[in-house]
């Protein structure tokens, strides 16, 4: 494996138009040239342990064995979605709220697996906030990105619980230390990954109470986050390589979900500045939903795509509906 650095990348639906255009793809790099071809996968993110089957299989060889170099980048500036769509890398790490209004737009990219089959997100704050339901967010104040999806996701789960969106407060804060901010009264409540952000804070003793967003289906849409997504160009010049690539990484994953230990090893042999003990708590608790209730790894369900698009629209963050919800994704390259 190869490994570079840059800079980190936050997006939670982009509200610009991601104007791209796809430039001339030479469908895979070295396949013809040579039995090893060359491939480059932008991360969404620093690594974490949602990538965990992929260094998984890097370490453990499953790339080398069907003939792949496997560089592993972190994003730009401009993200995984537009490295892949013009070219210059052969897949990436996105989540759905960013390729559906990237694809809508014109941009040729497609999902080839859901990495975790269901949303582990949660709204979390201190447990002596008072807020143990989605009611209680009302008269409190979030912490986030400022992004237009979560004020429709608050603002969905407050309405849902009877009270008023407009009593919810905003303040943009970014990346910042989640804890820091909770503890000094900077906001009340802040969006967290179950797996890292959640982990992280109880391991540190900090009481916290959490709304998951899996707990209110019924009001909110399950959606995939994050997933590997390549081009539509690539699909169509080479479909071998796609296959290969998904391959690989299916079984990296199947083996983060027999033994997390050893994905959390290879991805602290990789990401060495991560703090161990939370790596192998959050490797143990992915191995549990990165397949959970799917017939098998990687699989992306009809329902969850046409639910999470039909959200978009209805709270005006997408103009209109796709053409067709079903080319937004494909499972044709998962094993069986």
């Amino acid at each position: 494996m190869r490994t570079s650095t840059a800079a980190l990348l936050a997006a939670l639906l982009p509200t610009s138009a991601l104007l791209v255009t796809a430039c001339g793809d030479d469908g895979g790099s070295s396949e013809a040239a040579s039995d090893t071809r060359d491939v480059t996968l932008v991360l969404d993110w620093t690594p974490n342990t949602n990538h965990g089957g992929i260094y998984a299989a890097d370490a453990a060889g499953f790339y080398d064995e069907v003939g792949i170099d496997l560089e592993i980048i972190q994003p730009g500036q401009t993200g995984a979605l537009q490295a892949v769509a013009t070219g210059n890398a052969e897949f990436g790490i996105s989540v759905q709220e960013s390729l559906v209004p990237a694809q809508t737009q014109g941009v040729p990219v497609v999902s080839v697996a859901a990495i975790v089959q269901h949303n582990t997100s949660s709204l979390l704050a201190l447990a002596e906030s008072g807020i143990d339901g989605p009611g209680d967010l009302a008269g409190h104040r979030y912490g986030g990105f400022g992004g237009q999806l979560e004020t429709a996701l608050i603002s969905k789960l407050v309405e849902c619980a009877g009270a008023d969106p407009d009593d919810v407060d905003y303040v943009e804060v970014g990346n910042t230390d989640y804890r820091v901010g909770l503890e000094t009264g900077a906001f009340d409540f802040v969006w967290i990954f179950d797996g890292w952000d959640k982990i992280r804070l109880e391991q540190a003793g900090v009481d916290v109470s959490t709304v998951s967003f899996i707990d209110h289906v019924d009001c909110i849409p399950d959606w995939y986050t994050p997933m590997i997504v390549t081009s539509t160009d690539r699909i169509d010049d080479d479909q071998a390589l796609v296959a290969d690539f998904m391959a690989a990484t299916a079984r990296g994953y199947q083996l983060a979900i027999d033994d997390p230990t050893a994905a959390a090893d290879a991805l602290l042999d990789a990401a060495p500045e991560l703090d161990a003990d939370l790596v192998r708590a959050s490797a143990e608790f992915l191995a549990g939903q990165y397949a959970l209730d799917a017939p098998r790894w990687g699989h992306q369900d009809a329902d969850t795509w046409t639910t999470f698009v039909d959200f978009l629209v209805d709270s005006g963050l997408l103009d209109q509906q796709p053409d067709d919800v079903a080319s937004l994704y494909t499972n044709e390259f998962l094993p069986e």
